[in-house]
């Protein structure tokens, strides 16, 4: 058995450790593809087995665990007699569920701190809940890999991370923006557009009128982005200007 998580080798049947020398993948042996988190799990406690990763920028894929064919297929085996039965079929229905019930707790939580981390002023009412809205949809789907499901930081800060990153894509031209391949420039770019953003929010909190040409009301009523704006004109309500 071995704990450590193997890189891809050159080959299909290597594998390359963290110090970089190369390995064959012992005879018998075969890749289970990650998806059947249940199987995967029992095979690595089952005995010998390699697990491989391939990191790309700051995450981590997994490509599967190399283990004995015929531990692989036992435990498969074991498993479609499990899953089987109506006893698991009626707990794979009440974790459901619980899932479900959870998540719709978890979408209500976060649509509320998204509207407190807003705090726009009463004449600007339905465009806060509208933009919530549009921000709690895109943000908080099991699986988005957004930063509304990420566990490391506490809710109200992934509220107004959400945000940020909703109008970065969807009230600046930044997708479209031709950023040079030098470190530390992209986030510098994100980090302009962000006070950008903070400040565009800050002209709907104090009630300022909402000029019709404003990033963010455009793109709320078309629902998708706004021109490849950037200026700093082009944000916010007309007294903020």
């Amino acid at each position: 058995m071995s704990d450590t998580t193997f890189g891809p080798g050159p080959t299909a049947n290597t594998v390359r450790t963290p110090e970089g020398k190369t390995l064959t993948v012992p005879a018998g042996w075969m890749l289970l593809p990650p998806g059947d988190a249940a199987l995967t799990r029992r095979v690595k406690a089952g005995g010998d087995h390699w697990a491989v990763a391939e990191k790309k920028g700051r995450k981590v894929f997994s490509l599967g665990v190399w283990a004995p064919t015929a531990t692989i297929d036992r435990i498969r085996g074991e498993l479609q007699v499990e899953r089987s039965t109506e006893g698991f079929a009626k707990r794979k229905e009440a974790g459901a569920r619980r899932r479900e019930k959870a998540h719709a707790e978890y979408v209500e939580d976060f649509h509320g701190e998204v509207m407190r981390f807003l705090a726009f002023h009463p004449a600007h009412a339905q465009l806060a809940e509208r933009l919530a809205k549009a921000v709690t949809e895109h943000a908080t789907p099991v699986g988005s890999g957004t930063v509304a499901r990420t566990e490391r930081i506490p809710v109200n800060e992934r509220a107004e991370a959400a945000v940020i990153a909703w109008m970065r894509h969807q009230t600046t031209g930044y997708d479209s923006l031709a950023i040079p391949r030098v470190k530390g420039k992209r986030r510098e770019v994100r980090r302009m557009l962000a006070q950008r953003s903070h400040a565009l929010l800050e002209g709907y909190r104090r009630g300022y009128p909402a000029s019709e040409a404003c990033p963010l009301k455009q793109a709320l009523l078309r629902g998708g982005p706004a021109e490849s704006r950037v200026e700093v004109t082009s944000y916010g309500p007309d007294r903020a200007r």
